[in-house]
């Protein structure tokens, strides 16, 4: 099932919160226009940082495939691979985009599809709102600690024979 995350851009000038219709919801995964159509698909998205750097990138690989007296078919082996990196690596390239924008990253969310996603996330975005709790950071379990380990502990996944805790004969 597909993953999104929820960005929220930086407020305009007129407003003090962002509108909740200007989130972008980004799927991970692998994306079939971004592999056909790589140039296409980062300017359509307007990611224009990105592809300068795989215009730089695929020229050099053709530069270097030409220099080394390489065959043509491995200058295509190459574009393939570049498109494969870029429809795998899409998602990832929008939301660093997105950070380097000063979008902020509010969650995510598992759903089958785009809406499904902004319905789950905004049933529980407003849920949060109407008890008045402001979204709070993941919590985390603190480790626990109990001092140096002791002759009955166990470590690893042998215990050691003879050791009356574990039962085991010597």
């Amino acid at each position: 099932m597909p993953t999104y995350t929820v960005h929220e851009p930086p407020p305009r000038k007129s407003e003090s919160v962002t509108a909740p219709e200007r989130f972008v919801f980004v799927r991970d995964g692998f994306h079939f226009w971004a592999f056909l159509l790589p140039p296409v698909w980062l300017l359509v998205r307007r990611l224009w940082l990105a592809f300068f750097i795989y215009v730089v990138i695929t020229i050099a690989v053709a530069v270097g495939i030409k220099f080394a007296g390489l065959p043509s078919y491995v200058q295509s082996a190459a574009a393939f691979v570049i498109a494969l990196i870029i429809g795998f690596e899409a998602s990832t390239i929008r939301r660093w985009t997105l950070t380097r924008r000063r979008w902020k990253t509010l969650g995510f969310v598992v759903a089958e599809d785009a809406e499904i996603a902004e319905r789950r996330f905004y049933a529980g975005w407003t849920e949060g709102a109407a008890a008045g709790a402001a979204p709070a950071e993941p919590a985390y379990a603190k480790p626990v600690r109990r001092g140096a380990p002791s002759a009955s502990d166990v470590i690893g996944l042998f215990p050691e024979p003879g050791n009356p805790s574990t039962g085991m004969p010597r």
